[in-house]
């Protein structure tokens, strides 16, 4: 048997609606595309969502597409408005807290530095500052990226205790709110028994992404209007993972957290340690051919400061939480092209979200 604490990696374990039924979450960034797809999902297994984000900023957005306001009481608060966030916070009590909700760009980081750090710290220590008040909490998870790593692009994968870092103002800005959490944690969460955790994601897919420099997005946008799709760093590594397997870790990891102490205060969430590595040229190449676009072509930024190499170890919530992603590389790009295949022949988005949302959950 497994220690207490530790699921056995055969577990394979899942979200489980039963412990979501009837639990008022706080949910930042719903309006953002990982933030649609928790939303719908915390809905269907019967949470009590109040979303608190700024309204979508893409152009379509799935927040709209899907009519994700239908499943959570939504609000827009700027999460750099600390009274507009104590306001909101101060006048409901939450069980759970998702803290979704960011300045996500790399290059709109770079534009404006001093944005995504207002937005990723101070909104984020404004929000964990007004949750110090909630009486009946029992977890908060803040999720941040596999980019706050001190990166020297030797390919190895990071594990949560590797040193953070980050040489543009995403990557810093996103190390920093690291920081910033297991500061608040330590200082006052930990005395009142309220776990409070950063989850690091890879790099996300999935139907419904229409952000800025996304490869998916760029990839439908190049197809439906003709145009070549243009790469600046095809051969860049990424560890690419489903919507669905990121934010059921998100779930899951939250899960443990309310219920098991000795759950470790940062987890990686990504592809499945030992996977194959795909490039951004290789991942751009499948989901065009599964839409019928024209081979890509590149165009080198030789101004750009992004990592090239970027894996991040995933054993950790193997380990500790039972839980393993289920979509692999060409399942992840087969389930999002399907998504944008079904939004192309205008089909109902919020009924074609809520079946793979479904289907996900009928896998082994």
């Amino acid at each position: 048997m497994a220690p207490v604490g530790v699921s056995a990696p055969s577990r394979r374990r899942r979200p489980d609606p039963g412990f979501w039924a009837g639990k008022r979450v706080l949910l930042t960034g719903h309006t953002g595309f990982k933030g649609s797809w928790a939303a719908l999902w915390l809905s269907r297994m019967g949470a009590e969502v109040t979303g608190l984000a700024l309204p979508p900023d893409q152009d379509p957005a799935l927040f709209e597409l899907a009519r994700v306001a239908e499943a959570a009481d939504s609000h827009f608060v700027d999460l750099r408005d600390q009274a507009g966030v104590e306001a909101l916070v101060g006048a409901k009590a939450f069980d759970l807290v998702l803290h979704m909700a960011a300045q996500p760009i790399v290059r709109a980081a770079i534009e404006d530095p001093v944005g995504a750090f207002a937005t990723n710290v101070m909104g984020t220590a404004h929000l964990l500052q007004a949750l110090r008040a909630q009486p009946a909490l029992r977890a908060v998870l803040a999720i941040t990226t596999d980019k706050v790593y001190a990166n020297a692009e030797t390919g190895r994968a990071f594990v949560e205790a590797d040193p953070l870092g980050g040489k543009d103002p995403y990557s810093g800005s996103k190390a920093a709110c690291e920081i910033a959490v297991a500061s608040f944690a330590r200082s006052y969460f930990d005395k009142l028994g309220v776990p409070v955790a950063t989850g690091r994601g890879g790099n996300v897919i999935g139907g419904g992404d229409y952000s800025r420099d996304r490869l998916v997005a760029d990839v439908v946008r190049a197809v439906r209007s003709g145009r070549q799709l243009v790469l600046r760093h095809p051969e860049s590594t990424r560890p690419w993972q489903h919507v669905l397997d990121c934010v059921a870790g998100y779930f899951v990891y939250l899960e443990a957290l309310a219920t098991d102490s000795a759950t470790p205060r940062a987890m990686n969430f990504g592809p499945e340690p030992g996977g194959d590595v795909i490039t951004v040229g290789e991942l751009a190449t499948a989901a065009l051919q599964a839409l019928g676009g024209q081979p890509w072509r590149r165009e080198a930024d030789p101004n750009s400061i992004e990592a090239k190499l970027l894996a991040i170890d995933t054993s950790l919530a193997r380990e500790r939480l039972g839980f393993v992603s289920r979509l692999d590389g060409p399942a992840a790009v087969a389930w999002t092209m399907e998504w944008h295949r079904a939004e192309a022949a205008g089909a109902d988005l919020r009924r074609t979200t809520e079946d793979q949302i479904a289907a996900y959950e009928r896998l082994p």
